[in-house]
């Protein structure tokens, strides 16, 4: 597995102080944050999710922690929308340019609106998809937001 992704060359030329975690990858699992979360040993309050919605029709990243579900209300009032729903996979794919489960919020082919949830800067550190399967960042949650240019709100069910 390489660990140079669109996701971590983004990081370093920001000089984003990082490093990068590999595990096993299960396709199978049912939610790929907690599969993650448990193969790192991390508490998932720490392990972010990175979920593709449209708000108003407009792609928007929604990043929080991997045990949490967004509140899609939320989500577009954070970003001064009226409604928000998940965007299907294969637009969330061809969007970003990662496969679902390797979806980097980082070097993304498109720079979008992003929304962290405010639970989450209050950790010492996360991880974060680093734009494959299998592999995450660490790195000071403030960090991430402010490279993401990120609204840092409630958006968790």
């Amino acid at each position: 597995m390489s660990k140079a992704t669109r996701a971590t060359r983004m990081l370093e030329t920001a000089k984003i102080a990082f490093t990068v975690h590999s595990y096993a990858y299960d396709p199978d699992a049912d939610a790929i944050g907690l599969q993650a979360a448990e193969a790192l040993g991390e508490p998932p309050a720490r392990v972010l999710k990175t979920l593709m919605a449209k708000v108003d029709g407009k792609p928007v990243l929604a990043i929080l922690p991997s045990d949490r579900q967004v509140a899609m209300k939320k989500l577009a009032a954070a970003v001064g929308g009226k409604s928000a729903e998940m965007m299907k996979p294969a637009d969330a794919e061809r969007l970003s340019g990662y496969k679902v489960g390797g979806i980097s919020p980082f070097g993304q082919m498109k720079a979008l609106p992003a929304v962290i949830e405010e639970t989450a800067i209050s950790e010492p550190y996360v991880f974060i998809n680093g734009g494959q399967r299998g592999l995450q960042v660490r790195l000071a949650p403030q960090d991430a937001a402010n490279l993401l240019r990120a609204t840092v709100t409630g958006i968790i069910a």
